[in-house]
């Protein structure tokens, strides 16, 4: 049992009640429905999108659209980061794209603008963009060059809910975005996900993709034009793409619904908590100068300033005696490079890795939820900045 838990039980007894009084609701269905529509419509309106799609996990929505990628440039390459989550890679490799990997910066552990510069050949397709543990990754610079190459620009947004650029919500710049509503996260679904997108032609795929590749769900235009195109076809059973059953439930969105209003008064909790912990690290042994500038965060992180070992060993025994969970690697176990999941697969690194192999090998994150006090903020502070 942990003193200081990852994350916490934010699943409230209004949040169950809720769902306990829409399952004796009669003659209800219980597979994708009306709370679904109804939970993809307010999460639009919240984000500030045209579109969403609720799907059954972040990392399906990751798997939607690497396909939809697929789709519109083909097998080509696609540039993604070190540091992020298994599910920004998978899909390419899986769906036979070819991953080129950039370095991050410490301002933000996102890629930098001229890692990313250097890295696009005739080849690239798209940019894969993850907001990690909820920074901001995204600039002006960044959509610039994915408008000026002909990227398709992805926002990865599943730790960072909230997060601005220019005072605008992530997950509106790209050609698409997702979010995760997995337990852990800024809100929870318990498991769930959104793909996001103020373009037709791109939600009108993720819908097919959701479900089996099938055109139900598709515009008016979209189906007709497939009735047309296919006479011979059951339009009930017409599939426009090799699909997914990657479909949320009713139930997954009940909870959503309630959960959102709260969203933004979560996020600004996680805000105050990041802000204190950052001005009580010893900036002389740990990396502290991060770009909070329209941050929401998902995770404290413990990065070193300087490659040192010992150290880092004995803030781990620290935290282990003390009972707060944490996590090596800073995001998603650290560098994807060093997976064994990707030595069977083709992939290119640009340049090096230096930065994310600093991380990888030196950094941490513990959690960082409604549960988390000051006090507790200001005895880990304490503890790691007197071991140095």
């Amino acid at each position: 049992m942990y003193s200081w838990p990852l994350i916490n039980d934010n699943v409230s007894n209004k949040d169950k009640q809720a769902l306990v009084e829409f399952l004796q609701t009669p003659n209800i269905r219980l597979t994708q429905g009306e709370k679904v529509r109804q939970f993809e419509e307010e999460w639009s309106r919240w984000l500030g999108v045209k579109h969403s799609v609720f799907v059954n996990s972040g990392a399906s929505a990751n798997y939607i659209m690497t396909a939809i990628v697929r789709d519109l440039k083909g097998r080509c390459e696609v540039i993604v980061p070190p540091i992020g989550w298994v599910s920004d890679i998978a899909p390419v490799v899986n769906l036979g794209m070819k991953p080129v990997f950039v370095d991050v910066n410490l301002e933000n552990l996102a890629m930098s603008v001229s890692n990313i510069e250097s890295a696009i050949t005739e080849k690239t397709g798209a940019i894969i963009l993850v907001h990690v543990l909820g920074f901001n990754g995204l600039n002006d610079k960044i959509i610039e060059i994915a408008k000026k190459n002909n990227l398709i620009l992805i926002e990865d947004c599943c730790e960072s809910h909230g997060a601005t650029l220019n005072n605008k919500k992530v997950g509106t710049f790209g050609d698409m975005s997702n979010f995760s509503f997995y337990f852990g996260h800024h809100m929870t679904t318990i498991e769930g996900g959104m793909v996001c997108t103020n373009n037709e032609n791109i939600y009108n795929l993720a819908k097919s993709y959701r479900s089996h590749g099938m055109i139900r769900d598709s515009s008016v235009d979209v189906r007709e034009r497939y009735r047309t195109e296919y006479p011979e076809l059951n339009p009930l059973f017409t599939f426009r793409v090799p699909g997914f059953n990657m479909r949320g439930t009713e139930l997954n969105a009940v909870i959503g619904l309630e959960q959102l209003p709260r969203l933004d008064e979560n996020i600004d909790l996680r805000n105050r908590n990041l802000k204190l912990f950052l001005s009580l690290l010893k900036p002389s042994l740990y990396h502290t100068e991060y770009s909070v500038n329209g941050c929401s965060n998902f995770a404290l992180p413990i990065i070193l300033k300087n490659n040192n070992s010992e150290l880092f060993q004995k803030i781990c025994n620290i935290l282990k005696l003390e009972k707060i969970e944490f996590r090596k690697g800073a995001a998603g176990g650290g560098n994807q490079v060093n997976q064994p999941y990707l030595e069977k697969y083709s992939y290119r690194v640009d340049n090096n890795l230096k930065i994310a192999d600093h991380i990888h090998n030196f950094g941490l994150y513990v959690g960082n939820h409604s549960d988390v006090s000051f006090e507790d903020i200001h005895h880990l502070c304490d503890l790691i900045n007197d071991i140095g």
